[in-house]
């Protein structure tokens, strides 16, 4: 046991004598580096480059759309300093949606007016002179109420998008100013009895656009246009049910993107709110473009039409060539209800 401790005192003694050795052979060897490196002649007359060591801007420039910044204050809004998403949300706003909204509302306009001199105005045989009522008071109300509410949000929504373009040049910026604001509350105010008004029209007419196999036969009579053939329907036909799902559909788009809208931040960023904004002014336009349709064939589409939101009543022999269906459900229930031996009203012949 002596003998081995006496060997490793021995091992250690050596290699502290070689280490001790060898620093000063590796100072002399840095120092010689370092005296080499100021040898080297300096030329003086060589140009300086004071941003050779500097991001190239180009380098930046390529780098821009991806470049985000924030700055140090407790606003979650504010604090956004630079938001490349910004840029393709204004890109969106300021050209994409003119073009979009431009090509589907007067595409939309077009075809309504090449349908009406192609097919012309859908009209009955002849009218029998007796009434059936086709809508309550209140079922009218509930229509009239989102009905106005839509049209007023509609010319007010299509100024943000249009107004610059359209209306300005030809008002004046004073006016154009005045108007806009105006327009603006009158567009955050009258959403809430177009939220009413839907919800009514949902309740009120849901059981009456249940999808049913007589829609496939109405398609394939013609729609109505074919004078040969006779389309059947309940209260309402396949295309009334078609705008009922499509408007419901995009009614619950509409109003959702507009509610975060109406509240900015709450809950929502601003990518968010970007996002919202561009889903709220897309299905806009879309829904626009599907009431244009369905105040086309309200009107102008189709005689006698009108008179059922206008009146709440229509020609019997309107019914029965277009509603034959629910005409034949409204008989039997005037039957059921009238005293014994009281005339029932029939289709004229």
């Amino acid at each position: 046991m002596t003998c081995d401790a006496d060997g490793v005192t021995i091992m250690m003694t050596i290699l502290v004598r070689i280490r001790h050795a060898l620093a000063p052979l590796a100072f002399l060897a840095m120092l010689s580096v370092v005296l080499q490196a100021d040898a080297q002649p300096i030329n003086e007359n060589a140009p300086v480059s004071p941003d050779a060591s500097a991001v190239k801007e180009q380098t930046l420039l390529q780098e821009e759309s991806r470049i985000q910044g924030r700055i140090d204050i407790p606003g979650r809004r504010a604090s956004v300093l630079i938001q490349p998403a910004g840029r393709t949300w204004d890109h969106f706003h300021e050209t994409t949606l003119h073009w979009f909204g431009a090509i589907a509302l007067f595409g939309t306009i077009v075809l309504l007016a090449l349908g009406y001199l192609v097919l012309g105005k859908l009209r009955f045989s002849k009218r029998s002179g007796i009434k059936i009522r086709r809508f309550t008071p209140f079922e009218r109300f509930s229509h009239w109420l989102t009905a106005v509410s839509f049209v007023v949000l509609g010319i007010t929504g299509l100024n943000i998008t249009f107004g610059k373009l359209l209306l300005l040049p030809i008002i004046g910026a004073e006016a154009f100013s005045a108007f806009s604001q105006a327009a603006k509350y009158v567009h955050n105010f009258l959403s809430f009895s177009f939220m009413i008004g839907l919800c009514l029209i949902v309740v009120l007419w849901f059981k009456d656009n249940i999808p049913k196999m007589v829609d496939i036969e109405w398609f394939k009579q013609g729609a109505g246009y074919i004078k040969s053939k006779h389309a059947p329907a309940g209260r309402f036909n396949a295309g009334e049910k078609m705008v009922y799902w499509l408007a419901l559909a995009a009614g619950i788009a509409v109003i959702g993107s507009g509610l975060l809208l109406l509240f900015p931040f709450y809950g929502t960023n601003i990518l968010e709110m970007q996002i919202a904004q561009v889903i709220h002014a897309i299905i806009s336009i879309l829904f626009i473009a599907l009431i244009l349709g369905h105040i086309y064939m309200g009107t102008l589409g189709m005689e006698g039409a009108f008179e059922a939101m206008g009146t709440g009543e229509v020609d019997l022999n309107w019914a029965a060539e277009h509603h034959d269906l629910w005409l034949a459900e409204a008989l039997a229930k005037e039957r059921s209800a009238e005293p014994l031996g009281q005339p029932t009203p029939a289709p004229a012949k």
